[in-house]
């Protein structure tokens, strides 16, 4: 789960690994903010992700690749602080498909909820 450039380019750790998920974060910096001077929505969309599909692995094993296959994302409340904090929980993991919940968060009020599903892909 490291070394991944994009996530690099974001900043993004894992924190903490869960027996059902992950909680990942990154540190607020001005390359991440919109106009409002907010965490800007497209990297929480990115932290819903990533907290997903580490979540994923971290649960079901790193042997198969997985893919995401949807996305829903609710923004509740603009986020500022120092670090945006992601929690993926596994909600269900079958043969082919793997759903999480996602609570992302500034440390002081939650941000965004998401679901995301990825689909198991044949191994490699």
């Amino acid at each position: 789960m490291r070394g991944l450039p994009f996530n690099n380019l974001v900043g993004i750790r894992v924190d903490r690994v869960h027996k059902d998920g992950v909680t990942i974060s990154c540190a607020f910096r001005e390359e991440l903010m919109n106009s409002h001077r907010t965490l800007h929505g497209g990297v929480t969309a990115t932290l819903a992700d990533v907290a997903g599909g580490f979540a994923t692995l971290a649960v079901c094993g790193l042997a198969r690749p997985i893919t995401t296959t949807s996305m829903e994302v609710k923004y509740l409340a603009p986020l500022t602080g120092k670090r945006a904090v992601a929690r993926g929980r596994i909600l269900r993991a079958g043969k082919t498909l793997c759903v999480i919940q996602v609570e992302i968060g500034d440390g002081r009020k939650p941000g965004a909820i998401a679901t995301v599903t990825y689909m198991f892909l044949p191994p490699k």
